[in-house]
C-alpha cells in the first residue's frame, strides 16, 4: 500500500469502524473536497451462503468504472440497498486494495438464516394440527428468514391458543437448530418448547348486590362465562375478555327486560384463589346496583288515522302497571313473533312506509308514560311479481303457491306465507332463498322478487337386506320424481333428464327376493288439477305376492295375494283459514289367501271397497326439518254396512264367507307440534290414535285393517296382511308391545316428546340428532282399553336427509315394559334403522 495515502486510509479505517455493526449504521458524511477520488476496478462480495455474489452486487449499486471518494454517500447507499432486502444480520463494505487512483472494493455480509422447517416440544401430537393451522403459512413460511418479527408472531399465536383454553401461564421457547441437519448450512430448524402450565378454570362467579333476581338465573345468562362443574363436560370453562363483557352487557339487558331501568354493574373484580389442595382458579366477582323497579302507564297514539288508538293498545296488550320492558314495548310495535304488533297490522293492509317510534313522555316516581308516533304513509301496492333462479321449475309452478299478485295492497303476512309455500315444495334450497322489495315512492308501488336456488327432489331407493319370507335377499328398487311433468313425455327436447318443471309426483317401487316375495307399486299425484286451483287428483295401484316356495299342486302350497288401486282427490279449504285441506279417495283391495296359518282366516277371497276421508292441517315450517308449526289430521275410512243391507244369517256363516265383503269403519287421529328451545335445538311432541270398529255384532270386527304398534315399522311381513304398521321404538317385535297385535289390534294410543338437534344445516345433506321418549299401547277392544297402560322407552336416534334417497337414519330405544322375560339389560334394547322414509 502507499504510504501517500496514510491520510485517506485513517479516514477509511473510521468509517468501517462506524459500519461494523448488526445494524450497518452509517458513516457521517465527510468534506468530500478534502478526499482523493478513485475509481472502481472491482466489487465483490463474500459471507453468503444461499445468496450469490453477483444479486449481491447488483442490488448494493456500486458498478465498475464508477468514481467513488472513501468515504462517501454512495457507500452508505450500497450498505442500505443490501440491508433492505431483510436478507442479512450484518452488511460492510471492504476496501481490500487501492493501486494508484483505481479501488477494489469488497461487500461482506452475513446471512441471516432461513427457515426449513419446525416442531413441537412439550404437547400432544393431537394439538401439532390445530397450532399449525394458526401459524403455518402465515409466520412459518419455508424458505423465509427467520426474523425476529415471524419468531414474535408465531409465540403470541401460540399463547394465545393456549390462554383461550385456560392455560394463562403458558410460555414459549423457542430453539434453533442451526444449521438445519437436513437442509444444511443456511438453514435453521425452529424447536417451539411448550409448557402449558396447569390449567386455570373459572372456579366461582359471586354477584353481590342482586336481590330482585337471583345469582343462579345471572349465571345461566352469562351464555359464554361459565363456572367449571364437573358433569359439565360439554361446556368450556375459560375467561376470555371478550366474551366475559358480552355476558355483563347480557346481565344488564335482562334487569331492563324486567323494568329494572337502573341496574348497573358498579365493579368487577377477576383474582387468582388458591384452594387447600395448592389448585389454583378464577374467581370472578360482580356487584350489582339493581335500582327500582319501573312500570308502564298510558301508552298513548298519535299520528295514526287507520285505526283507533283503543284498537292499536288492545293488539299490543301491554296494560298500565305491567313491568316495564324496552324489549316487549318494541317487539309490540313491530316484528312480534305471534304477530301480535302494530308493524304487522298496517304493513299487511297496504302500509309498506309505516314508521313507529316510541317516546318517553314521562316518568313518575316509577311509571313510564309512552307515546308511539305513527307516520302511516301511503298504501302500496305490488306492481311486479319477479322469480328468478327457477332453472328447472315452470314458473307457472312457483305462481300458483305465491299470495302476492300484481295489483293487490302490499302484506308482509303474505309474503311469508308465499315463502313458506315454496319451501314446502322442497324443490329449493330454503337457506339461499331470498325476497327483495324493490320500492318506488313516486308512484307508491313495490315490485316483489323471489329469489329461488333449485336442489334435487327426486329420490332413489336401492337396498337389500335378509330375512322375510324364504329366509333370502331382499332387494328393492324405487324412484320417486317430486317435480315431474306428464305434458312433456313426448317432448324429448324438454328432458333434463326426464320431463320435470310441473310439479306432478311419480313413483314407481319394486321388491322382490324371487319365488317367495313379490311387491310392485305405483302412484301419480297432480297437485294443481287444471293448474287453477289447489285440487289435487291421485291415482295409485299395487300388487303384492308372498308364498311359502311350494309348487301351486302341493298340499301345502301357502300364498298371499293383495292387489288394490286408490282414486284420490283432495283441496285446499279457505275456513277457519288456507292451511286446512280435505282430501277424498276410494280405495279397494282384493285379498286371496290360501293356507295362512298366521292369519285369522286361513283361507279366502275377499274384497275391500271403502271411501277415504281426511280432514287436515299443516303449517309446518320446513318439511326437513321443522323449527316451528304443527300439523294435524283426522281421518275417516269406512266401507258399505253390507250385512245391514242384505240382510243374511252372518252369524252361522263360514269366515271365509261372513268376510267376503269386508264391512268396518276406521278413525286416525294424528298431530305433531314443533317448537324452537334454541338455535339449532327443536322440542317436538307427536300423538297417534286409531280405532278400527264394526257395524254388525253377527259379524265382528274385520281381520283386516287392523293396527300394528311395534319394530321399526318397515320391516314386518304381516304388514301385507292389511294392516296399519305403526312403529314403536325400543320394542322389536309387536308382541312385545302387547298381545293384541299378534292378530292386530282394534284400538292403539301413541304418544312421543322429541329433542332435536341439527348438525349439518347444508340442505344436500341435513343431519339431525334426537333423543326421544315414547309411549304406546293396543288393545283388542273398548273393554281392554286403558289409555294409563302405556308401554314406555326411549332412546337416541340420528337421521340424514338425502334429497337423492330421502331420509336415512338409525335408532336405538330401550323399551322398559316389554312382554317378555329378559335375560339381561340388552334385551332391553333394540336397534333399527330408517331407509327412505319415516315409519309411522
Amino acid at each position: 500500500m502507499n504510504f501517500p495515502f496514510l491520510s485517506n486510509l485513517l479516514l477509511l479505517a473510521s468509517f468501517l469502524a462506524l459500519a461494523n455493526n448488526s445494524q450497518a449504521q452509517l458513516a457521517p458524511e465527510p468534506d468530500t473536497e478534502e478526499l482523493q477520488e478513485y475509481e472502481i476496478k472491482e466489487v465483490s462480495a463474500l459471507g453468503f451462503i444461499l445468496s450469490d455474489s453477483a444479486s449481491i452486487v447488483s442490488i448494493s449499486g456500486l458498478k465498475t468504472g464508477d468514481k467513488i471518494r472513501i468515504p462517501s454517500d454512495d457507500l452508505n447507499r450500497a450498505i442500505r440497498n443490501i440491508w433492505k432486502q431483510n436478507l442479512f444480520t450484518d452488511v460492510r463494505v471492504n476496501v481490500r486494495k487501492i493501486v494508484g487512483d483505481g479501488i477494489y472494493l469488497q461487500i461482506a455480509v452475513a446471512e441471516a438464516p432461513r427457515l426449513s422447517r419446525h416442531a413441537f416440544k412439550g404437547i400432544p401430537k393431537s394439538q401439532h394440527d390445530d397450532i399449525n393451522k394458526l401459524i403455518q403459512n402465515r409466520y412459518l413460511v419455508k424458505g423465509r428468514v427467520a426474523n425476529t418479527a415471524m419468531r414474535r408472531n408465531s409465540i403470541s399465536e401460540i399463547e394465545a391458543f393456549y390462554e383461550d383454553k385456560g392455560y394463562p401461564d403458558v410460555k414459549v421457547n423457542i430453539i434453533d437448530q442451526y444449521p438445519d441437519e437436513v437442509y444444511g448450512d443456511g438453514y435453521t430448524k425452529l424447536i417451539f418448547e411448550i409448557d402449558k402450565g396447569a390449567r386455570m378454570r373459572i372456579g366461582d362467579i359471586v354477584f353481590i348486590g342482586n336481590k330482585k333476581v337471583s345469582s343462579s338465573k345471572l349465571r345461566r345468562l352469562m351464555k359464554e362465562t361459565k363456572r367449571y362443574l364437573w358433569y359439565n363436560i360439554f361446556k368450556k370453562s375459560k375467561l376470555i375478555d371478550e366474551e366475559y363483557e358480552s355476558d355483563k352487557d347480557k346481565i344488564i339487558a335482562y334487569y331492563q327486560s324486567k323494568g329494572i331501568r337502573d341496574a348497573q354493574i358498579v365493579y368487577d373484580s377477576v383474582k387468582i384463589v388458591t384452594d387447600a389442595k395448592g389448585k389454583k382458579s378464577v374467581q370472578i366477582e360482580i356487584k350489582i346496583d339493581e335500582g327500582s323497579t319501573y312500570y308502564f302507564g298510558n301508552i298513548t297514539f298519535r299520528g295514526n288515522t287507520s285505526y283507533p288508538s283503543k284498537d292499536l293498545l288492545a293488539l299490543m296488550d301491554i296494560k298500565r302497571g305491567d313491568v316495564f320492558s324496552n324489549e316487549l314495548l318494541n317487539s309490540r310495535i313491530s316484528f312480534d313473533k305471534n304477530g301480535r304488533d302494530v308493524s304487522t297490522l298496517y304493513m299487511d293492509n297496504g302500509h309498506l312506509f309505516f314508521r313507529a317510534d316510541p317516546v318517553e313522555k314521562g316518568i313518575i316516581n316509577d311509571t313510564v308514560d309512552v307515546e308511539i308516533r305513527i307516520s302511516e304513509g301511503p298504501v302500496a301496492t305490488i306492481d311486479k311479481v319477479i322469480i328468478k333462479g327457477n332453472d328447472r321449475t315452470h314458473e307457472h309452478v312457483i305462481r300458483r303457491e305465491l299470495r302476492t299478485v300484481p295489483g293487490d295492497k302490499f302484506s308482509r303476512s303474505d309474503i311469508i306465507r308465499s315463502q313458506r309455500e315454496l319451501m314446502a315444495l322442497n324443490y329449493f334450497n330454503p337457506e339461499t332463498m331470498s325476497i327483495n322489495t324493490p320500492v318506488n315512492p313516486q308512484n307508491g308501488t313495490v315490485n316483489i322478487e323471489y329469489g329461488v336456488e333449485e336442489r334435487p327432489s327426486d329420490q332413489l331407493e336401492l337396498s337389500a337386506g335378509w330375512g322375510g319370507v324364504g329366509r333370502g335377499v331382499i332387494g328393492t328398487m324405487g324412484v320417486t320424481f317430486n317435480n315431474f311433468s306428464l305434458r312433456n313425455m313426448l317432448k324429448p327436447k324438454t328432458w333434463s333428464p326426464l320431463p320435470q318443471g310441473d310439479g306432478q309426483r311419480l313413483s314407481l317401487r319394486g321388491q322382490t327376493n324371487g319365488t317367495f316375495f313379490q311387491s310392485y307399486n305405483f302412484s301419480f299425484t297432480e297437485p294443481w288439477l287444471g293448474n287453477r286451483r289447489p285440487m289435487a287428483l291421485s291415482f295409485s295401484a299395487y300388487h303384492q305376492r308372498q308364498n311359502n316356495g311350494f309348487q301351486k299342486e302341493s298340499t301345502a302350497f301357502a300364498q298371499f295375494l293383495i292387489t288394490g288401486a286408490s282414486l284420490g282427490i283432495g283441496t285446499r279449504l279457505r275456513i277457519p283459514d288456507d292451511y286446512f285441506m280435505l282430501q277424498a279417495s276410494v280405495d279397494y283391495q282384493n285379498m286371496q289367501l290360501i293356507n295362512q296359518p298366521l292369519f285369522i282366516i286361513p283361507t279366502g277371497n275377499f274384497h275391500n271397497l271403502a271411501l277415504n276421508l281426511n280432514f287436515s292441517r299443516n303449517s309446518i315450517s320446513n318439511p326437513t326439518f321443522p323449527t316451528s308449526g304443527a300439523s294435524m289430521s283426522l281421518g275417516m275410512k269406512l266401507t258399505l254396512p253390507y250385512s245391514l243391507i242384505m240382510k243374511r244369517d252372518y252369524a252361522n256363516m263360514l269366515p271365509e264367507d261372513r268376510f267376503k265383503m269386508v264391512e268396518y269403519h276406521k278413525w286416525d287421529f294424528k298431530t305433531d307440534w314443533y317448537t324452537a328451545l334454541g338455535k339449532n335445538l327443536v322440542f317436538r311432541v307427536n300423538a297417534k290414535m286409531g280405532f278400527l270398529g264394526y257395524y254388525n255384532d253377527d259379524i265382528g270386527l274385520s281381520p283386516f285393517e287392523r293396527y300394528e304398534l311395534g319394530g321399526d315399522g318397515i320391516a314386518n311381513f304381516v304388514g301385507l296382511q292389511g294392516k296399519t304398521i305403526i312403529s314403536m321404538r325400543g320394542y322389536k317385535l309387536p308382541t312385545e308391545v302387547s298381545e293384541a297385535n299378534r292378530f292386530g289390534a282394534a284400538i292403539y294410543n301413541k304418544f312421543t316428546a322429541e329433542l332435536r338437534y341439527l348438525v349439518v344445516p347444508n340442505p344436500s345433506s341435513t343431519i339431525f340428532v334426537t333423543a326421544f321418549a315414547q309411549a304406546g299401547n293396543a288393545w283388542n277392544n273398548m273393554k281392554e282399553f286403558n289409555p294409563f297402560q302405556m308401554r314406555r322407552s326411549v332412546g337416541l336416534g340420528l337421521r340424514a336427509f338425502l334429497p337423492m334417497f330421502g331420509t336415512l337414519g338409525f335408532d336405538y330405544g330401550i323399551g322398559f315394559d316389554k312382554n317378555i322375560t329378559a335375560r339381561n339389560i340388552f334385551d332391553y334394547g333394540t336397534f333399527n334403522i330408517v331407509l327412505g322414509f319415516e315409519p309411522e
